[in-house]
């Protein structure tokens, strides 16, 4: 695949990883910019404007949690966090404030690349979701053009992730999306991989749009509710 020289932050203390992580990026056909504390990064952030972030949680001035929150507030950027824990709290704190998927440490160079290849796709993929008339399911709106979205004419931050597993979603209101679909249509995996994330994306939309809001069919998918069936 092309990375077309998209440019990835990486921000890592452990400076071992940290060269590591670049120097594999960089052998993939990605530039690099690096940061090794919190307040490094947001200033790389700002003087750059990364297409992606490769993110530790743990760093020192302040930790990965609080760099995402600053960096989101900037304008929406595809990041993956790295961690020592897989708490699954840990987990959706990560996703709450603005990452868009994780990894757990010690982890393999070859499924850091290809989760930074997918968020990528999905960035590129986001454009052609683009087009579809605003979509109204009682106090929720969606509007695809504007990537912004409404909850009983409150406006909700999602993250670019969440965002569009909930227009996949309200592309059939009602209908039940299967887990393979939501896979291959938001993060361009195949099959089943990667299911753990969708689960935890899910939790985390829940949280922002309403739990009872999107259905889970067991073994199937999930489905978004009309306001009408809630």
């Amino acid at each position: 695949m092309s990375t077309e020289r998209r440019q990835v932050l990486v921000v890592e203390d452990d400076t071992v990883i940290n060269q590591a992580v670049s120097d594999r990026l960089e052998a993939e056909g990605y530039d690099v910019v690096r940061a090794w504390d919190g307040p490094g990064a947001v200033d790389a952030y700002a003087v750059h404007s990364p297409d992606v972030v490769v993110l530790d949680v743990m760093l020192p001035g302040y930790d990965g949690h609080e760099v995402c929150r600053r960096i989101q507030a900037d304008r929406p950027v595809p990041v993956l966090m790295l961690t020592a824990r897989a708490d699954e709290t840990d987990v959706l704190v990560g996703l709450g404030v603005g990452a868009d998927d994780y990894l757990t440490k010690p982890f393999r160079m070859r499924e850091l690349v290809a989760r930074v290849s997918a968020l990528l796709r999905r960035v590129a993929r986001a454009a052609e979701l683009t087009g579809r008339r605003e979509v109204a399911l009682g106090d929720l709106r969606v509007d695809a053009d504007a990537r912004r979205v409404w909850l009983a004419d409150e406006e909700v931050r999602l993250t670019p992730t969440e965002f569009d597993l909930l227009l996949c979603l309200a592309g059939q209101p009602g209908a039940v999306v299967t887990r393979d679909r939501l896979m291959a249509e938001v993060w361009g995996w195949p099959g089943a991989a990667g299911t753990r994330t969708l689960d935890s994306h899910v939790k985390g939309l829940r949280t922002k749009v309403g739990a009872d809001r999107i259905r889970t069919v067991h073994g199937v998918g999930y489905a978004l509710e009309t306001g009408d069936d809630r």
